[in-house]
């Protein structure tokens, strides 16, 4: 399974309940998960966070993160374009389009291989809201997409403080 990252997710972490200056560890274990192909952020969502100036969007633009984290792949037009029109509305103005933002390019890219791929993302479901303020996790829903909130997903990959004292010990225990 490749779990997709919504912008929001570092985002919201970074700013509310892993900061990057005082939980290292979750960063860095986002970083092994990347490496290992399991945790993935689409370009669009990247190119959201590394717009602004903070301490998330220059730890997004080093090499090794980016390295590891980016989904190396292109959205599938025709896709993001069944998104827009099945998932949210088939006559969208200009205005609701710049609501949705880079959001159908993340279902596009779990859509691709739903079977295989997670959208992970901070929203909530609002299984009442239309149009373009639809959710992510309606839209997934409607496309019978898996998804999953952080917790959630440090709860699946079991995601612990005592990440470097793990990664300290498979280190030991590979060079020995």
């Amino acid at each position: 399974m490749i779990y997709l990252l919504d912008a929001n997710v570092l985002i919201d972490a970074n700013r509310d309940y892993y900061p990057l200056k005082r939980v290292t560890e979750f960063w860095e274990w986002l970083v092994f998960k990347g490496n290992e192909g399991i945790v993935k952020i689409p370009i669009e969502m990247y190119e959201e966070i590394i717009e602004g100036t903070d301490d998330l969007a220059l730890w997004m633009k080093s090499n090794e993160v980016k390295s590891a984290l980016l989904l190396n792949e292109e959205a599938d037009q025709p896709l993001v374009s069944k998104v827009i029109d099945v998932g949210y509305a088939n006559n969208l103005t200009e205005d609701d389009i710049e609501t949705i933002g880079n959001d159908p390019f993340l279902i596009a890219y779990a859509l691709s291989d739903k079977d295989n791929r997670c959208v992970v993302t901070t929203e909530v479901s609002k299984p009442k809201s239309q149009r373009a303020n639809r959710h992510v996790p309606d839209v997934c829903d409607g496309f019978r997409i898996q998804w999953c909130n952080t917790f959630a997903l440090t709860k699946i990959l079991d995601f612990s403080t005592k990440w470097n004292l793990i990664k300290e010990r498979a280190t030991i225990y590979n060079n020995n």
